[in-house]
């Protein structure tokens, strides 16, 4: 299977991966992609993603798109940076010149675990390890708005951690830089939190740190974000899906986003059940926390994964999970609503919805923007198209 990609409007090339370039009469400022991580979300799929909404974002601020950032490049200015993951350290914001959320698609921070669920919990008590800016007035902000857990950067902290939520039911062990739910195991006693732990690495969980969270049944996710990109503003709730890969395993499939032009007020305006509007509560108590904790961060794509369901004990829980200031899985949903907003700006609501189906032989809907369909080197088969409403 040949790897295919939209085409650049009013062109007859295919648009050629990282090296692309849109260049019109009258654009101003250009659009980069930007590999942070060149270990991290950087197979096949996710950098033709990127790719695709990197441009598709330069013709929503009618900017030059100039494919992948190179440093010994000069480029017309304000440049505007889509990385392929949330950026970390002043040095590095300062030599990109990015000054505020107007000058990427994404987030910045100033430590590296602040980007990872690592701080949705507290520690386990105040003689715990932690690393350099660790803020423990965060958990306090945001106790009403997450599942009962830890986070842990040693060991034995990690063992006392389990143990006492071990006295409630179930816990979920999650090693922080896994996605998707890879790597997660679930314990239900002593001897099955001890073989756990003895199976991880002390260095990767002193480094990165780990998390133990309260177990829910059979929990439904609910994605809750916001984009901002120039003058445009947009917000959402949605659930995600889950597909089987080449291999049989269960992994994301996709998302199903309604999104309302404006900020949270405008998504709360919406009729809908009042566990959505918990969870979109819940992610604004979160992103404001992280607002006040942590000096220097901000970010224009916000995404926050609220879990609900049964605890071990039949209670219903409901709290965010983990966030995202990265192109997502939902981001192809994202862009595809900010177009519509763009084009029809009396529209308050979209319905958009972004799939990721493996194996050969799939044909997305003719309405579809597709993001990537080939053999990835990776996933193998692969296609990934978003449809909104018309």
């Amino acid at each position: 299977m040949d790897m295919v990609i939209s085409a650049l409007p009013g062109t007859s090339e295919m648009l050629p991966g990282d090296q692309a370039v849109l260049v019109e009469p009258g654009l101003e400022g250009t659009v980069v992609a930007l590999t942070a991580d060149h270990h991290a979300y950087c197979s096949e799929h996710e950098r033709a993603t990127r790719t695709q909404i990197a441009w598709r974002l330069a013709r929503l601020k009618k900017s030059s798109f100039q494919g992948e950032y190179d440093k010994s490049r000069s480029y017309a200015a304000p440049v505007y940076f889509v990385p392929s993951d949330t950026l970390v350290g002043d040095e590095l914001i300062g030599a990109l010149g990015i000054a505020s959320h107007h000058g990427l698609f994404g987030g910045v921070v100033s430590h590296p675990f602040v980007l990872t669920k690592v701080i949705t919990h507290p520690l386990i008590d105040t003689g715990a390890a932690a690393p350099e800016g660790w803020k423990p007035g965060f958990a306090r902000r945001v106790a009403s708005a997450v599942l009962e857990g830890f986070s842990v950067f040693r060991r034995d902290d990690a063992d006392r951690a389990g143990l006492r939520l071990l006295e409630h039911g179930a816990v979920r062990i999650k090693p922080v830089r896994a996605t998707g739910g890879r790597g997660q195991q679930v314990v239900r006693d002593k001897r099955a939190l001890a073989r756990c732990l003895d199976d991880m690495d002390a260095a990767e969980i002193a480094a990165h740190g780990l998390v133990l969270e309260e177990n829910l049944q059979q929990p439904v996710t609910i994605s809750v974000g916001q984009v901002h990109v120039g003058r445009m503003i947009a917000s959402y709730y949605g659930w995600q899906r889950l597909t089987s890969d080449n291999h049989g395993h269960q992994v994301y499939g996709g998302s199903d986003l309604t999104v309302a032009q404006g900020g949270f007020d405008a998504l709360l305006a919406l009729s809908f059940p009042a566990e959505i509007r918990l969870a979109v509560e819940q992610a604004r108590v979160f992103h404001r926390a992280v607002e006040a904790s942590f000096p220097g961060f901000f970010a224009s794509r916000i995404n926050y994964d609220v879990a609900q369901g049964p605890n071990s004990a039949g209670r219903w829980c409901s709290g965010v999970l983990e966030q995202s200031w990265r192109v997502g899985g939902a981001s192809g949903a994202e862009i595809a609503a900010l177009e519509i907003f763009e084009e029809q700006p009396e529209r308050a609501v979209v319905n958009a919805s972004c799939f990721e189906v493996y194996g050969e032989d799939v044909v997305p809907p003719p309405n579809a923007t597709v993001y990537f369909s080939g053999a990835d080197a990776i996933a193998g088969p692969l296609t990934k198209y978003t449809v909104a409403e018309p």
